[in-house]
């Protein structure tokens, strides 16, 4: 996090905040906002959010404020959205939309206006997803929404040295397809790279290290790493892995009887389904002491993040600096 925190401060993004009516929202803006992370941008009710500062005595003086009803700009915005490509949306179903501050962000960062959004205190993961969708859209070659975390052993070290691994999905896609799984194990390797500067080597973990089980369930993650090394042949993502097989060189040589750049030595797990994801982030939390940090979510052109209701200001900044890193990487992926 450290090195996460350096990188943001020395490329701050602009990020909107559809939610400031929060305080505890506004707390991470004033942290971000004092250590340089981002330039934080309130879009929405104006007069609400500045009675909640005062309220508060907190210091908005590096706060930007955007009034999502303000006739002028909100029309400007309109109009340069209406220009993009794909567009899903008429204009008189956008200037509905546009009277949400979480759409009217996202628009504003689908126009180049900001760079991040952030949400998830007052809006839920499915609101934040389908309005990411619709409005900003997916990235190219993807068709599904999916998230990783990024987590920190304690007490393990991996087979590189390093005590960090990203973990997917573990709170979006209940029940993935062999084409869904591609996509999630395809993001996930962008979002560690952007994220922690590794090389990914992307896992997809099964009962079954490369035909020892068989059934549907091992066919669909075979299926998934084809698809996904046709899609990305630049990215190492290999499996099927049972999970030593994945991490642990000395039990890869024994099951992998073939050439891997990933066997023994993932740095990226992708779960089969969300059962086994969500448990699985759970049991490293908990028993391994792991300190995980997301969801991030991932698939979207740009970057909207989706925090946890009931997650701390300290988590929150985390995860706001972390965004802000992973929409540097983007900018710099299309020079």
């Amino acid at each position: 996090m450290n090195r996460i925190y350096a990188e943001a401060k020395a490329n701050p993004k602009k990020v909107a905040f559809p939610e400031a009516n929060n305080l505890k929202m506004l707390e991470a803006m004033l942290e971000v906002s004092n250590k340089g992370y981002a330039e934080a941008i309130v879009v929405g009710n104006v007069d609400e959010v500045k009675n909640l500062v005062k309220e508060n005595k907190i210091d908005d003086s590096k706060f930007k404020y955007i009034d999502n009803l303000e006739e002028t700009y909100s029309n400007d915005v309109l109009q340069r959205y209406l220009t993009l490509p794909n567009i899903i949306y008429g204009e008189k179903s956008l200037v509905r939309r546009m009277k949400d501050p979480l759409n009217f962000a996202l628009m504003m960062e689908a126009v180049g206006d900001v760079d991040v959004t952030f949400a998830g205190i007052n809006s839920s993961t499915g609101e934040i997803i389908y309005a990411a969708q619709t409005i900003i859209g997916l990235e190219d070659n993807l068709d599904t929404i999916s998230s990783i975390g990024i987590a920190e052993m304690p007490n393990y070290t991996f087979s590189n040295g390093s005590n960090i691994i990203a973990v997917g999905d573990c709170a979006v896609c209940p029940n993935p397809s062999s084409s869904e799984l591609a996509s999630i194990a395809i993001a996930a390797c962008d979002t560690m790279k952007a994220v922690t500067g590794f090389e990914p080597k992307c896992a997809m973990l099964s009962y079954s290290t490369c035909g020892s089980g068989s059934g549907e369930l091992v066919d669909k993650v075979v299926t998934a790493v084809k698809i996904a090394k046709e899609k990305r042949p630049d990215l190492k993502i290999d499996g099927e892995f049972q999970l030593d097989s994945a991490i642990i060189p000395e039990v890869a040589a024994k099951k992998v009887k073939r050439d891997s750049d990933v066997a023994g030595e993932a740095n990226i797990l992708i779960f089969p389904d969300l059962n086994a994801g969500n448990i699985g982030v759970k049991l490293i939390q908990r028993f391994a002491g792991a300190d995980a940090y997301g969801p991030l979510l991932q698939g979207f052109k740009k970057i909207c993040c989706d925090c946890s209701r009931g997650a701390p200001v300290s988590e929150m900044v985390g995860n706001i600096a972390i965004s802000v890193v992973r929409a540097g990487e983007k900018e710099n992926a299309k020079k």
